[in-house]
């Protein structure tokens, strides 16, 4: 009977120690209304930046730089791009577009 008691009273003590509710959980704004509305969610993001953004990497893909163009080149052709794994993209891209060939 003693056991019964002192193992009640243990699992008072942990049910108590584990579900008590601290007065830090307490202090948050998301504990009493955890959800914000649709205009203070996208406050910190402006609209025309984002529109800019996009439309100037849109920009940035049309317009590719020299290098990335050969490297597109090099690796559409096959024996260039094993060349490129050893010598790098721009060796690759020299030693077989860098110069014309005609017979």
């Amino acid at each position: 009977m003693r056991t019964l008691i002192i193992l009640v009273l243990l699992a008072v003590l942990m049910m108590a120690a584990t579900c008590y509710e601290s007065h830090e959980s307490m202090e948050s704004h998301e504990y009493l209304n955890p959800f914000i509305n649709r205009r203070r969610a996208n406050d910190f993001i402006q609209a025309d930046a984002r529109l800019e953004a996009i439309s100037q990497e849109r920009i940035r893909e049309r317009n590719k730089a020299p290098q990335e163009r050969q490297r597109e080149i090099c690796e559409d052709y096959y024996p260039c791009e094993l060349y490129a794994f050893r010598h790098g993209y721009a060796a690759a891209y020299r030693h077989y577009f860098g110069r014309r060939r005609t017979k």
